[in-house]
């Protein structure tokens, strides 16, 4: 498995779960609000992978560390998120 499908899978995980849109999640993460939608739904299709500063505003907003995102192992990405969630 890729890293963007990885990457894609967690991320819209982690907005479903926080409630948000992909609108909201990405103007919330300081993208343009007229492109913040398109922008989250290519990441979450795994069209595109964000560069680091992005992706790092992503999981602040979801309240998930970044690492989270981009684990490969899902029994890691499991710990990850319920030792360091700020969500909960």
């Amino acid at each position: 498995m890729s890293v963007q499908t990885l990457f894609s899978r967690r991320l819209k995980e982690a907005r479903k779960r926080a409630g948000l849109s992909q609108k909201q999640l990405g103007i919330l993460a300081g993208i343009d609000e007229f492109s913040a939608s398109a922008r989250i739904n290519q990441y979450e299709r795994a069209k595109h992978l964000p560069d680091l500063d992005t992706s790092k505003r992503l999981a602040d907003v979801l309240g998930v560390p970044m690492a989270y995102l981009y684990c490969y192992e899902d029994e890691l990405a499991d710990v990850l998120l319920r030792k360091f969630s700020k969500a909960e």
